[in-house]
């Protein structure tokens, strides 16, 4: 496995046993034991980043769970591969989801339990997989996920809000080819999700659905605004009625006036208790 191909920030708390200082993407730990009570682990904590989200961005977030001894991977998907492939239909955030699991192993830690943040569709997109992957690869399937937060999302098929999305990622690109992926961008999304729609669904179901239906029943928290622009609120609302209805532990925050992915900008303490009292509740269950 290279796992240079996957650009993953991992971050490791100050404890014996463990790595002092860890460097993107070098390597595995070895002979760490950590938390050998299963009842006093902290969790393994996975950021999947939305869309253009740079690693120093979603380092703020990592510092909530960091500073109280977990262990914590961010990543984020390319955005070509979120605008453009699963447009398409095209899974390739799969093979990016499956690296991601393999790296539990290459640090040693799949014993851990796992905790996700996941943010937008992009994060959102890519959490899909993962879940999959828990469902159909027998390397994956003891892994034990203990609960999830979604910031921002996820929403249903947007175009407006996905124009928003990727024009803010492109901000600062030739104006000439800015424009010419938001055409190409808003032919694929109009063509694949409007008029060959039934047949796109043939072969693949889209995100938001999967993650309506899916039976698994770990906790999860849904952070959103009634403000937001790209991601519907009503969409993650949705949602929530949706998860609620296959019995799942569901808590939702609207935080009202807080724009996409800012809820942590402008209500820090706020949010940052929401996340840790929530990832504390997920493990005690």
């Amino acid at each position: 496995m290279v796992l240079a191909e996957l650009d993953y920030t991992i971050e490791i708390p100050d404890q014996p046993g463990w790595s002092q200082s860890m460097e993107r993407g070098l390597g595995p730990i070895l002979g760490s034991q950590r938390g050998k009570d299963a009842g006093t682990r902290q969790p393994v904590v996975i950021l999947l980043g939305w869309g253009g989200c740079r690693d120093k961005n979603l380092a703020k977030y990592s510092a909530i769970y960091h500073k109280r001894g977990c262990i914590v991977i961010r990543y984020t998907a390319p955005w070509h591969m979120v605008f453009f492939s699963e447009s398409l239909g095209i899974p390739s955030l799969r093979a990016l989801a499956q690296k991601l699991l393999e790296l539990l192993f290459d640090y040693e830690i799949e014993r851990e339990p796992l905790f996700f943040h996941v943010f937008s569709n992009a994060g959102a997109m890519l959490y899909r997989y993962v879940f999959e992957l828990l469902q159909t690869q027998r390397r994956f399937c003891h892994l034990r996920v203990v609960g999830a937060v979604f910031d921002s999302g996820p929403g249903d098929s947007n175009l407006i809000g996905a124009l928003r999305a990727l024009a803010a990622i492109l901000e600062h690109r030739h104006a000439m080819l800015r424009l010419l992926l938001l055409v190409a961008f808003t032919l694929v999304a109009v063509l694949f999700h409007i008029l060959l729609a039934p047949l796109t669904a043939v072969f693949h179901t889209h995100f938001y659905d999967r993650l309506q239906n899916t039976g698994f029943r770990w906790p999860e928290l849904y952070l959103y605004s009634k403000s937001d622009e790209i991601v519907r609120a009503r969409d993650v609302e949705r949602m929530v009625e949706a998860r609620l209805t296959h019995q799942v532990p569901v808590r939702s925050v609207d935080f009202v006036s807080s724009a996409h992915v800012s809820h942590l900008r402008d209500y820090p303490a706020y949010y940052t208790s929401l996340c840790v009292d929530f990832m504390h509740t997920c493990i005690q269950c």
